[in-house]
């Protein structure tokens, strides 16, 4: 018996390359639908995947990706565009009289979350849902165990495990367990549409069990730091932060944003480009009597002056650049 095609959307990504790899292995067809080709692309090909390269808002291109196929998986792209892409998907499955979508969200999924992404995944599950003659199975995983595997080289190089989470405890699922999931959905449409899943872990884990078990992989004793989200969030600026943009018309980003802030951009890798600023503070005490005293402060901030992205085009926090050099005089007195 022929088996059907299977499109993958996100076909280069943590889940779409491992389901591409399972459905091959499982003697399907695959397309594998991707934004560019290049080194990932070819690989897959190399392993037998059909090549479609589309953008998800491109209405036309996707609707040619979905041709001759009869069951895909739908990765949504961190893009400003993406209820269009959805949109665009309905669509072409209804047209081209798709039988079955897997799709990946969001475990908080819904339409009073204060994330617009995640109120936006929410809405494409309602569209898919009710998709006519299409069945649908959402995968809602939580963290990725991918995420806190992000953190491994503070542990191999400091031997510590930053933290901003608190006392909370999580059973982070790996990319090839939410993959193998979506795969099992795809294989089997009777018994899985209209279904929902979340993939997890084996077991619960606190800070501590994932200091732990990094510790092991790396071979030394790594310790939890926990960390404010501020801290945080500027030892991850200085790492780079990853972009949410699908790059299609450099011109056009060159006209929006100049070729100043593009310069801060690697767009092979996906990424803000490291960045790093200097504050200098310099204090005198002008009166001291008992409890009574009064000082003087002067900070300033990003001494060099330098041109910093934080965000590019992020779907959540659009294009955020550091302030650029600025001074403060602040008076305190305590009594």
């Amino acid at each position: 018996m022929l088996k059907p095609r299977i499109l993958v959307t996100g076909a280069t990504g943590k889940t779409g390359s491992v389901v591409v790899a399972e459905l091959l292995q499982g003697g399907y067809s695959v397309r594998a639908m991707v934004h560019r080709e290049d080194g990932r692309s070819a690989r897959l090909k190399a392993q037998g995947a059909e090549i479609a390269v589309a953008d998800m808002s491109d209405v036309e291109r996707v609707a040619d990706a979905l041709k001759d196929v009869q069951r895909a998986y739908y990765c949504p792209p961190f893009d400003p565009y993406m209820i269009q892409g959805a949109v665009a998907f309905a669509i072409a499955a209804r047209e081209s009289r798709l039988e079955h979508i897997v799709s990946l969200t969001q475990w908080l999924s819904s339409p009073s979350h204060p994330a617009l992404m995640t109120r936006q995944l929410w809405l494409v599950d309602r569209l898919f849902s009710m998709t006519p003659g299409v069945a649908h199975t959402i995968v809602r995983p939580g963290f990725f165990a991918d995420a806190y595997l992000a953190l491994t080289g503070f542990a191999a190089h400091l031997g510590v495990f930053p933290w901003i989470y608190g006392d909370s405890r999580n059973a982070p699922p790996s990319n090839e367990d939410i993959a193998r999931v979506a795969v099992a959905a795809l294989m089997d449409p009777a018994r899985h549409a209209g279904k929902s899943y979340r993939p997890t872990g084996p077991e619960l884990l606190g800070a501590k069990d994932m200091a732990k078990a990094i510790g092991r992989a790396v071979g030394r004793s790594v310790r939890v730091v926990p960390m404010p989200t501020w801290l945080f969030m500027k030892a991850a600026r200085m790492g780079g932060l990853p972009i949410d943009l699908n790059v299609a018309d450099m011109a056009f980003l060159r006209q929006q944003y100049g070729a100043a802030i593009l310069s801060k951009v690697n767009f092979e890798r996906g990424r803000v480009r490291p960045s790093a600023s200097f504050d200098a503070s310099a204090g005198v005490s002008l009166y001291q009597v008992d409890r009574k005293s009064v000082r003087l402060q002067a900070d300033v901030f990003n001494l060099f002056d330098r041109l910093n992205v934080i965000n590019f085009a992020g779907v959540l926090s659009g294009t955020a650049l550091q302030a650029r050099r600025n001074f403060a005089v602040r008076l305190n007195a305590s009594f």
